[in-house]
């Protein structure tokens, strides 16, 4: 175990909203990335995307988990190919196909454990307050009851924050702050079904469209099409 509490486990899916706040992590801490396979479409793209990303940043630390059991509970389409990957509709208030059940409890479980080991004081994850309408497990709320759990159920000496830094921010905030800190936005993977150009229509693809959209830069990445979301 590292004698230090500068040490920030950030989880990183290699998607533009992880990839941001591990360059707002890496302003002020030691980063140490995870990553978890859970049987997506893009499981392979997205795992390319992370090291991609944690290469830029030099990044030896680096854990990898295959939770295999949430592709095996299904319920997404992105992990169930018999579940259509629905086209984007940006006004929807409804849960998507996509929601993966309580994927970020599982993430984070996962980050707390490794934190607690290396005795990091911080997790950043790049949960997106503007995608909560479609996945409850992207509340604000949700991340403040999880920091409580974190105190009941680790060491007394044990102290580790959740950190959740565009939170609040649009995608089109968010991509000015990536610019802004330099992040390797071209290394990045958002779309939720192709593994060699996104698709531009899903969800994800949307979502991060407008965004790019919205804030007059050009995505780095390659699409099918490139519909105008504005």
């Amino acid at each position: 175990m590292e004698n230090s509490n500068n040490i920030a486990v950030v989880a990183v899916s290699g998607g533009l909203d992880s990839c941001v706040s591990a360059a707002i992590a890496n302003q002020n801490y030691k980063l140490a990335f995870a990553h978890i396979n859970y049987g997506q479409r893009t499981e392979k793209r997205e795992l390319k995307a992370f090291h991609d990303i944690a290469d830029h940043y030099g990044v030896e630390k680096r854990l990898v988990i295959d939770y295999t059991h949430l592709a095996e509970i299904g319920g997404s389409s992105l992990t169930d190919k018999s579940i259509e990957v629905t086209k984007a509709d940006l006004s929807n208030k409804e849960i998507p196909s996509s929601y993966v059940p309580f994927r970020n409890a599982n993430i984070l479980s996962a980050c707390v454990s490794w934190a607690e080991v290396l005795n990091a004081s911080k997790i950043f994850i790049g949960a997106v307050y503007e995608d909560s309408s479609g996945y409850p497990d992207c509340r604000p709320s949700f991340f403040e009851a999880f920091e409580k759990m974190i105190d009941e159920g680790t060491k007394p000496s044990t102290k580790i924050r959740i950190e959740t830094p565009i939170i609040n921010l649009s995608k089109a905030e968010i991509v000015k702050e990536g610019i802004r800190l330099k992040a390797p936005l071209h290394l990045t993977w958002s779309c939720y079904q192709n593994e060699d150009e996104a698709c531009g229509v899903c969800d994800s693809c949307a979502l991060r469209l407008r965004g790019f959209q919205i804030s007059g830069i050009q995505d780095p990445i390659k699409y099918k099409v490139r519909p105008e979301y504005r």
